[in-house]
C-alpha cells in the first residue's frame, strides 16, 4: 500500500480518507493547495526541515500515512459495534458473600437495574464501564461475546462503553451545531449535515424544553443536555454498550428515549427507581447489598400494567407542571 500511495494524487487520497487533512496539517504540509499532483511529487517538493520539525523521518512518512489511513478505515467501519453480548460473571456483595447469579445481555435489549438507594446499582454500571476483571470491590468479571476482553479493548481509545451519568456538564464553549458537527466529522459519517439535523430534532423531541442549534452547550439545562446526549449516543456513537444512570430525573420523555435506544441496536442498561421504565425493559437486574440478587424477565402480565402506569405518570407530570406554574391543586382526577 505504501508504494501505491505515492502514485495517487492528493485529491484521490482526500476522497478515500478526508481525515488525512489533519495528518498533513500536523506535518506542516499544505497538501490541500496541491490537489492535482501525486503524493510522490508532493514529497519531492517538501524541504527536509519540515520532516525534522515534525519529528518524522522522510522515509517513514508514507508508511505512517498508510497506517493512519488504515486506522481511520477501521474507525469508520465501527469494528467495536460487532459486540453481540456482554456477560457479568458473579463476584461478591458488600459483605463478601458470593453473588447468587450473573447475567448475559444482548444487543437490542434494555435492562433495568433496580434496588434501593445505596444498594450498589451504580457499582454494577461502573464494573461494566471498565470491563472489570476481578479488579474492583465486587470481584466481578465481564466478558464480551463470551470472551475475556484484552487490554487494548479495556483501555484503548476506541470507546466500548458510553455512560450517561445523572449530572452532565459540558466544558467546551460550543454551540449545539458545532458540537454535533465536530462529533459527526470525527466519526467520518457520509452526510454530516443530515445526521446533525437528525440528532438535533430527536433531542428536541426528547427534551421537555426546546433549544436551538445556536444554543451554547454550556447553557443547556440538565434535561436538555441529557436529551442531546441520549440522541447523540443512540444515533452516532460507536460505543455498542450504553449505561444510563436514572433517566427519570433527567427531564426527558423517557418512553421515547427507550424506543430510540432499542432501535439503536445496542446493549443498554438503565439504573432506575421508576416502575414504568423497569416494566418497559426486557429484564431487570435486582441489586441487594451490592450484589446481583435476582434477574427477572419482564412477563406479558407485567407489560399489561404499562398502560395504567403511563396514565399515572402523565397525571403526575401534569400536576408537577401546574405546581411549577403556581396553580392550585384542588382535586386530582381519578384514572
Amino acid at each position: 500500500m505504501t508504494y501505491q500511495l505515492l502514485n495517487h494524487t492528493i485529491a484521490e487520497l482526500y476522497r478515500r480518507c478526508p481525515a488525512i487533512a489533519d495528518f498533513f496539517a500536523s506535518h506542516n504540509m499544505q497538501a490541500h493547495a496541491k490537489m492535482s499532483i501525486t503524493l510522490g511529487d508532493l514529497m519531492d517538493s517538501q524541504k527536509e526541515h519540515l520532516f525534522t520539525e515534525s519529528a518524522t523521518a522522510r522515509d517513514s512518512f508514507v508508511a505512517d500515512l498508510a497506517s493512519f489511513m488504515v486506522q481511520m478505515q477501521l474507525l469508520k467501519s465501527d469494528a467495536s459495534a460487532k459486540v453481540e453480548s456482554i456477560t457479568v460473571i458473579p463476584g461478591v456483595d458488600k459483605s463478601g458473600t458470593p453473588e447468587p447469579c450473573g447475567v448475559t445481555l444482548k444487543t437490542g435489549e434494555i435492562t433495568a437495574v433496580v434496588g434501593p438507594t445505596g444498594s450498589g446499582k451504580s457499582r454494577l454500571l461502573e464494573d461494566l464501564e471498565c470491563l472489570a476483571q476481578k479488579d474492583t470491590p465486587t470481584k466481578r468479571r465481564i466478558l464480551i461475546n463470551n470472551v475475556v476482553p484484552d487490554e487494548e479493548t479495556r483501555f484503548g481509545a476506541e470507546g466500548m462503553v458510553a455512560q450517561l451519568s445523572q449530572n452532565m456538564n459540558f466544558v467546551m464553549d460550543l454551540q449545539v451545531s458545532d458540537f454535533l458537527t465536530m462529533h459527526a466529522e470525527s466519526r467520518m459519517v457520509e452526510n454530516v449535515s443530515n445526521i446533525v439535523q437528525q440528532i438535533f430534532a430527536t433531542a428536541n423531541e426528547l427534551s421537555g424544553e426546546a433549544f436551538t442549534m445556536t444554543t451554547a452547550v454550556t447553557q443547556l439545562s440538565g434535561g436538555q443536555s441529557r436529551a442531546l446526549m441520549i440522541a447523540d449516543t443512540a444515533l452516532l456513537s460507536a460505543a455498542p454498550i450504553i449505561l444510563i444512570d436514572e433517566i427519570e430525573n433527567a427531564g426527558v420523555d423517557k418512553i421515547k428515549a427507550l424506543a430510540l435506544l432499542i432501535k439503536s441496536n445496542k446493549i443498554v442498561l438503565i439504573s432506575t427507581h421508576d416502575p414504568l421504565l423497569a416494566l418497559n425493559a426486557h429484564r431487570r437486574v435486582v441489586i441487594r447489598n451490592g450484589g446481583i440478587h435476582k434477574v427477572v424477565t419482564t412477563t406479558k402480565k407485567e407489560r399489561a400494567n404499562v398502560h395504567t402506569l403511563q396514565q399515572l405518570d402523565a397525571l403526575i407530570a401534569d400536576i408537577r407542571w401546574k405546581l411549577r406554574n403556581g396553580e392550585e391543586i384542588v382535586t386530582i382526577p381519578a384514572l
